[in-house]
This record gives structure tokens, sequence and C-alpha cells, in this order.
């Protein structure tokens, strides 16, 4: 599938029309979902009527944008009008929203095609999109391997071309790590930038939508359109939105005037030996390019982990009350009184892993607790952001890796829950301090496995993040390589 610049301009030249380029994304899906299993419900129709709409628009003259007639995924964590949004939970199973959320609301005035909702952990709670009450999502790369998570129907659906960008949320590195993992771009941006309208809660101060693509570019057109100011989300940036794909550049000249700071406690114990190089190789890369490379240190780096362990869960427990079984949603159905109805809802309509990040959460803010976990875990948070604040003096962004492994395979971890949560250890820290991060491909590990590189941003640089990793991403050709799916 080509870019969405050159399916634009396929499309204004009427080389190709908007329901060519659909039908061939929907005739992919129906190939690939009985292996892959990306979307959880596939909107074949209203995609063509959507299409059908853009190539009207054409015929007549009209001027259209970038993103009409592209096919695009949405996770099902994104309400959209008239469509299931299930938070890949039996909760939600057969909750259909009344209303839209603000992206999506952007993307149908964009003339953007949705072609399905994608698969999750249920309510984003995961790293590998294997506790999605409907199943998990296989890597594109090795359908024995996860995709990552919470994200991972999003990121694998573009990898395997079945769409051409789609939108994820990023709590914890949810967006971030699954681009890794499939071998695509994935932007988290500064919270506040993209409105949450819409997006089913998990922990409220961390959540944030973004886009995937198979490139840069494709990510940064993306952005640009979901972007904004809204009145809706109260957290929302009143702040003005550039064309981030406009000033794209090949190179960092003038030589010497970026700097990029890589975070030293990112390296060492833990970090897989082929990542390591993969990434230092990628840092040679861009000081070639036109970067000065300096060594950082973020001493308070790796208590993220913890603090988010506590700071989520209790945000969780707290979002997650509304699911009683009483206003939407499953139902028990056996119960003698309103006690039994809610316990029985709530037993059977959750997941494992949520039901555990619920009892955390729920035992850190109980009486007793919530001073020395809850308010001590927000006190590490303020301590991990003026880490930040201290480099971003001395450096404009900051690298490293953006996972410690590669893709892992499935039922690897899923015995071991503290193993699992180690996976983002790499990408925690920035939705703590609520600064934009970007996964960019740089190498593969001899499986064939994709590695990503993260560079993380000042609030609101999200055009510096897309300028180094477009400029990488040029250099190279690791966004070029498709699975073999």
């Amino acid at each position: 599938m080509a870019s969405i610049r050159e399916l634009h301009k396929q499309l204004v030249n009427k080389e190709r029309s908007a329901v060519e380029i659909t039908q061939e994304a929907l005739e992919r899906i129906q190939a690939l979902e009985p292996q892959l299993h990306s979307f959880l419900c596939v909107t074949a129709q209203r995609a063509l009527e959507q299409a059908r709409a853009v190539d009207a628009k054409i015929a007549a003259g009209e001027e259209i944008g970038a993103l009409a007639g592209i096919p695009i995924g949405i996770k099902d964590n994104i309400c959209t009008k008239g469509i299931p949004t299930t938070c890949a939970s039996r909760i939600l199973e057969n909750f259909v929203p009344p209303y839209e959320s603000t992206v999506t609301q952007k993307l149908l005035e964009a003339d953007a095609v949705m072609v399905g909702k994608t698969n999750l952990d249920e309510f984003a709670m995961g790293g590998s999109t294997e506790t999605s009450a409907f199943g998990m999502t296989g890597n594109p790369w090795d359908l024995s391997r996860v995709p990552g998570g919470s994200s991972g129907g999003s990121a694998a659906a573009v990898a395997a071309e079945e769409c051409l960008v789609s939108l994820g949320s990023d709590t914890g590195g949810s967006i971030r790590q699954p681009a890794s993992f499939c071998g695509v771009v994935g932007m988290k941006p500064t919270y506040g930038l993209v409105s949450r309208y819409g997006l089913v809660a998990f922990a409220s101060s961390l959540d944030q939508i973004g886009p995937f693509g198979r490139t840069v570019e494709d990510a940064a057109i993306l952005l640009s359109a979901i972007a904004g100011y809204d009145p809706k989300d109260s957290t929302s940036l009143k702040v003005q939105i550039p064309n981030y794909a406009a000033s794209l550049k090949p190179d960092l000249k003038p030589r010497g005037q970026l700097r990029i700071g890589v975070i030293q406690e990112t390296f060492g114990e833990g970090l897989d030996s082929q990542v390591e190089q993969a990434v230092k190789q990628a840092l040679e890369q861009l000081q070639d390019l036109g970067a000065e490379i300096h060594v950082i240190s973020c001493p308070r780096f790796r208590y993220g982990l913890p603090s988010y362990y506590i700071i989520a869960p209790s945000e969780a427990s707290a979002n997650l009350a509304r699911y009683d079984g009483v206003k939407y949603g499953y139902r028990a159905s056996e119960a003698d009184n309103l006690m039994e109805m809610y316990t029985r809802t709530r037993a059977t309509g959750f997941g494992a892993e949520v039901k555990r990040r619920i009892m955390v959460g729920t035992y850190a803010l109980s009486a007793g607790y919530y001073d020395a976990y809850y308010l001590k875990a927000q006190k590490v948070r303020t301590l991990i952001k003026e880490d930040f604040e201290k480099a971003f003096e001395l450096v404009d962004i900051l690298a490293c890796p953006t996972a410690p492994t590669t893709a892992f395979k499935a039922g690897e971890k899923t015995s071991d829950p503290l193993s699992m949560y180690l996976v983002d250890l790499m990408t925690i820290p920035v939705n703590l301090a609520g600064l934009p991060g970007i996964s960019v491909p740089c190498g593969f590990d001899d499986k064939g496995l994709p590695i990503g590189l993260q560079l993380i941003g000042k609030p609101l640089r999200e055009d510096q993040l897309f300028q180094v990793a477009y400029a990488y991403e040029q250099s190279t050709s690791w966004h070029l390589q498709k699975p073999k799916i």
C-alpha cells in the first residue's frame, strides 16, 4: 500500500478511486484476519459508503484533504457512534455508544475511511494484547509472537497493511511498545494535545490518543488531523496545531545545532544485546546526519515503573467503578439482591488482569495506605518530571530503546505479571511526565523481529520529534521492509 501522500495524489489525478483503495484494504483484512485477528469489528459497508462520498466529491471537482479516502483503523476503546466499542471486555461486549469521540469526529470531517475497530488488551491493561476477552492478535512478523500492547491490534493492522494508518491510546507505552514490536511508527503526543473525549478511561492523568503509520510522514499527517483544543475535555490544551508533515526534511542540518541526549539508565542489565546494538547504531546514524550526541543521566528513570503501577491502577479503580451492571454494559442475570448483582457482574465481566489492577488500586487508595503508596508515587512522579526538565536544559531530544527486548512468544509472560510489566520500563516515565515520545524502526534481531528507537521531546515539540525521526528514517531502509504474511 502506498503512502498517504501518494494515495492522495492518485485520487486527485483520478488514477484510482477511493472505493478501489477501500476494497483493497477490506480484501486484505478478509484474507489475513483468520490468522492475525487485528480487528474486533470490520465496518465494510460503512467504509465503502465513506469512500463513495469521497469519489463523489472528486467527481464534482471539490478539493479533498490529505486523509480523504484513506483506510484507517480505530482502537476499540475509542467511542464510535452506532458502532460497538467493547474495550475488548465482556463487560462492554454489546455496548454501542450514542455519541462520537472527538478524534473520530475529526476523522469523519476529514473524510477518512474507517475500516474497523482494532483489538487491544482489555481496557488497555496489558503489554501483549493477550488480555483481550476476544482472543489475542498475532505479530505479522511471526504469528507465534505477540504484537505488543495494549494497542497491539492497531500496530499489527498497519504492519500487515490492513489499513494505512490507525489510532491507538498510550497510558504507559501502549502505542510506542507495539510500534516497536511490529516495526511501524507510533507517536504518543504531549498530554492534552489530543482530546480524550470519547476515549474510555483507564488512567485519566496518563491516557493519550496517538497515531500509528508505516512512515513518519503518515503518522505526522494523522496527528495534525486529530490534535487540537476541545472544550469537552478539561485537560485539553489551547495551542496552535502546525502541519507536522509540511516541514519534514531528510537531514539535521545545519550540523551541531540539534543535541540528542542518550539516557544512560536505559542501558545495562535487562536490555537485550541486539536491541542495544541496533539503538547504538541508530544514534551513530543520527550523529552522521548532523546531530550532537551526549550521554545524559535521568537518575529516577527506573522508578517510573513502580510509581506507575501505583498511580495507574489507582485511577483505574476509580474509573472502572462505573461498570456495575446498572447503567450500561453486561449484567449478571442470576442474583438475589443488588450487592450480589454488582459482585457477579464484575467477577464475570472483567478479566484477570483488569481485576488485578482494580484490587491493587483499591488497596493503594484505602484508608491507612493512601499516604504510604499513592501519595508517595505521585511525589516520585514529580521527581521524574524534574529529571526530564534538567535533561532538557542540556539537550533538545532524549533517546533510548523503545522496549528492552523484541516481541516475545505468546504465553511466555502471562503467568508472570511482573515480567510483563517490565516490558514498559522504557516508555512509562514519558507518560508520567506528560511528554511526547515516538518509536521509529531501527533494525531487526537475528530472528527477523523489529527493534524500535524511542525519541522523547520537550512538551509540545512533536514537530521536532517528527523531524529527527524522519531524517533517520529516510537515511535507512528499515521502514521499507514488510512482513511476509
